[in-house]
């Protein structure tokens, strides 16, 4: 197989890191395995972030949720976790992660972990006619 998953976060340079922006990346096929019970549990996470120095590379983000796919995990676990992987890799100014998991036993969870650099305030909202 040419590719394995990895858990290492590749980052390359902010091409703006003057500016504040956001990324959004849509992760639809995020997949970790129940503590409790060893079967698969499916989950789409969105990552959205405001770059300071460093932004994660894709492929290397690909790869990264990819470790997953044989782990036990709880979502609220597995959340926090990767928010904390981004974050050391990236230190960005803002990174949310909303993890939302299929249904279990007829239960939806949603997990939403956020981060905010210490000295970082969000510009206030633009809103247009």
């Amino acid at each position: 197989m040419p590719s394995q998953p990895s858990k290492a976060l590749e980052t390359f340079d902010n091409p703006q890191p003057e500016r504040d922006y956001t990324i959004r990346i849509r992760i639809p096929e995020f997949t970790c395995l129940c503590p409790k019970t060893g079967q698969p549990d499916f989950a789409e996470m969105t990552l959205e972030y405001v770059p300071d120095k460093r932004c994660v590379e894709l492929k290397a983000l690909k790869m990264y949720v990819w470790s997953f796919r044989d782990q036990g995990a709880f979502h609220e676990a597995v959340t926090n976790e990767i928010l904390s992987d981004l974050v050391s890799a990236t230190q960005p100014r803002f990174m949310r992660l909303t993890a939302e998991f299929n249904v279990r036993g007829g239960i939806y969870t949603t997990v939403v972990a956020e981060h905010r650099a210490e000295n970082w305030t969000s510009p206030p909202a633009v809103s247009l006619p």
